[in-house]
């Protein structure tokens, strides 16, 4: 995975455990891509303090990770129901399908779409 992605995930999954500085020059600098120079100007601190926090922010997010691997289970459990999604979407296409079925694959596709947005 990108570092970029896999950092704004787990910043998605445990930005709510930094404090606000540190959420703020996080999103400042991979969100808004603004650059350390930039981002030093916006809050007053020296271009080192920037680098400092973003690193700090990088090994506290990759340590959380490591811990409660929350990440790693949202990212095994959407491939496991992209899996099922796909078995019930065979036997929609034979025509297979009863209704009941028919409720849990629209259930899936709903939950697919929900893990997508977040």
């Amino acid at each position: 995975m990108l570092k970029i992605v896999e950092l704004t995930l787990l910043f998605d999954f445990y930005g709510q455990l930094l404090t606000e500085k540190q959420q703020k020059i996080f999103q400042l600098y991979y969100n808004d891509d603004l650059s350390l120079g930039e981002i030093s100007e916006n809050l007053n601190i020296t271009r080192q303090a920037v680098y400092d926090i973003l690193k700090r922010v990088e090994n506290l997010l990759t340590n959380y990770e490591k811990r409660l691997k929350l990440v790693e289970r949202y990212l095994i459990e959407r491939e496991e129901i992209k899996k099922a999604k796909l078995i019930i979407s065979q036997y929609k296409n034979n025509k297979k399908i009863d209704n009941e079925l028919m409720t849990v694959l629209n259930y899936i596709e709903d939950i697919l779409n929900n893990l997508s947005n977040h």
